[in-house]
């Protein structure tokens, strides 16, 4: 089973790297939850749907710049600062900075929530 510390380390060399999907596929539980400002915080449920809207936005967006703070912990929970530069199609260039909070069961995480700054 994997520890809290090794998910979190993992999922930052993942998403600095760029593999958003291999994160969601190989860290995240089947009946995950995913709670966006984005999408006016409506709760997404299921790996399936988290993964389809990762690569939606993927397939739109160029990402120029990706900085991942050291991971917090408390209890089942660990959070971390993503920062991110991007371009969607058609819009101008983005910078968003968003606290990241997840919860691990059972090896795997089961909720993300993203606070953006």
């Amino acid at each position: 089973m994997n520890t809290i510390h090794e998910i979190s380390s993992r999922l930052a060399s993942l998403c600095g790297e760029r593999k958003f999907v291999e994160a969601y596929r190989e860290l995240f539980a089947d009946d995950a939850v995913s709670i966006d400002p984005v999408y006016n915080n409506e709760p997404l449920t299921g790996l399936h749907n988290l993964i389809e809207r990762e690569q939606q936005f993927l397939s739109r967006a160029e990402i120029h710049d990706i900085k991942i703070s050291d991971a917090s912990f408390a209890g089942s929970y660990f959070t971390v600062v993503l920062s991110m530069q991007f371009t969607v199609k058609g819009q101008d260039t983005k910078s968003i900075e968003e606290l990241c909070v997840y919860k691990i069961d059972k090896g795997k995480i089961v909720s993300q929530q993203f606070f953006i700054g």
